[in-house]
């Protein structure tokens, strides 16, 4: 207890003197251009310029938008030269604060453009292996008793690029296939019911209603332990990039089983063994074979202040604050590095810590000034560790361009500029 809480004092402390020695730095700043001699003439006790008129009008009738100094918080991706449609929008997780991605942050993929689906003509067929086959209308589907689940959602394509070299010069482009909503919808498991399973079956193909027609085989067990069809994304309907007006969703399975724009469900007693899961996302091994079927997403995190988007101002304190998450259950610990993997401290993790949803991690710091690589490693309920890149790297080989987890390092040089490295 008593190291505790003189870690507690010594982290007061570090706080107190950054923020007096940012008071002193800020003051000397003020006398040097004219944008700091604004901030000094609108910083208390002075009475600053936004006080001393009206506001604008409220914004009836309109969709409310961030603040226009929030402009540069965008999904930024990359499309497909050769295929218009095809490309993904990454989420800011650099600007990010809690666990939640606001829905015009969400990450965006698709293989076939955004089709404009009319939710008054869109219906949900289920057939296959049940007693009787069924056809949804939209409002049908919100008839039934609908639950609601925070969770992430994550391509199994993220940090992809780090498997050979460092890519990533922004957590963005590094880590952004990322998100974590809450989910509102019904749970397939009470559609599946109404229909009828026939005995025997053991998959479901779920397909969407894009121009690619998207399909995966989705395991009975999973369909019927959480799997839900989702209609709302954090309490609102969902965005036309993110399923509307309905899609699957698969807590902790790659992004790519969770069919946007579902149009239907068929249930069989073999998997379907579909373009997504033969020819795309398996994981090639050493050994020239592959890894069929990779659903979950094992334990993962990263740090996201500071990274590569970021530059420390000057020594001091700082608080380190990052993401965990699994498809495995819950996260339990994360640990963080602050002197590249020699020594490794438990980080807080933020409440509510829930079951395959992020979870926000804090450990505050003192630089000192010098280089220095942060890390973090996170470990779940199930006991599974992240490892480190040389153990992936033995484990699976160079081949595979889906399932990257391991752990990231961000290196600080002594400028303040931080860089993705493989350490």
């Amino acid at each position: 207890m008593k190291k505790q809480a003189d870690g507690a004092n010594a982290a007061r402390n570090a706080r107190r003197n950054f923020l007096r020695n940012s008071a002193v730095l800020t003051g000397g700043a003020f006398a040097g251009n004219a944008l700091a001699q604004n901030a000094a003439d609108n910083a208390p006790p002075n009475v600053p310029a936004w006080m001393k008129k009206e506001g604008r009008a409220l914004s009836d009738g309109q969709y409310g938008l961030p603040s226009a100094f929030e402009k540069n918080v965008l999904r930024r991706g990359r499309g497909d030269q050769v295929m218009p449609g095809s490309g993904s929008a990454m989420t800011p997780l650099q600007n990010l604060r809690g666990m939640i991605t606001p829905n015009g942050l969400v990450f965006e993929r698709s293989h076939a453009g955004i089709p404009e689906i009319d939710p008054a003509q869109h219906r949900l067929m289920l057939h296959g292996m049940v007693k009787q086959p069924l056809v949804f209308t939209m409002e049908d589907l919100m008839r039934f008793p609908s639950v609601s689940r925070i969770h992430f959602l994550e391509c199994s394509g993220n940090t992809s690029r780090e498997w050979k070299s460092p890519f990533g010069k922004s957590v963005q482009v590094s880590h952004g296939l990322l998100s974590c909503c809450e989910w509102t919808g019904v749970a397939l498991s009470t559609i599946l019911e109404e229909a009828g399973v026939q005995p025997g079956a053991q998959w479901v193909l779920a397909e969407g209603a894009d121009a690619a027609a998207m399909t995966r085989s989705v395991p009975m067990a999973k369909a019927l332990e959480d799997a839900m069809l989702v209609y709302a994304q954090n309490g609102e309907a969902l965005r036309p990039e993110n399923g509307y007006p309905l899609r699957l969703f698969l807590p902790g399975f790659e992004g790519n089983m969770s069919i946007k724009w579902l149009r239907r469900l068929k249930v069989a007693a073999e998997p379907f063994m579909t373009r997504e899961e033969t020819s795309k996302y398996t994981d090639s091994l050493p050994d020239g074979t592959a890894r069929l079927f990779t659903f979950s997403m094992d334990a993962k995190s990263v740090i996201t202040y500071p990274a590569p988007d970021h530059k420390l101002a000057r020594r001091g304190f700082y608080e380190i604050s990052g993401l965990a998450w699994t498809g495995n259950g819950r996260i339990r610990r994360v640990d963080v590095s602050t002197d590249g993997g020699r020594n490794w401290r438990e980080a807080a993790l933020q409440e509510p810590v829930l079951s395959r949803a992020v979870t926000r991690f804090r450990l505050p710091w003192q630089w000192d000034g010098n280089a220095t690589i942060l890390q973090s490693r996170a470990l779940d309920d199930s006991g599974y560790v992240q490892p480190n890149r040389a153990q992936l790297v033995a484990q699976r080989g160079l081949h595979s361009n889906y399932h990257y987890n391991a752990i990231q390092s961000w290196a600080v040089a002594a400028s303040g500029e931080i860089s993705n490295v493989h350490a």
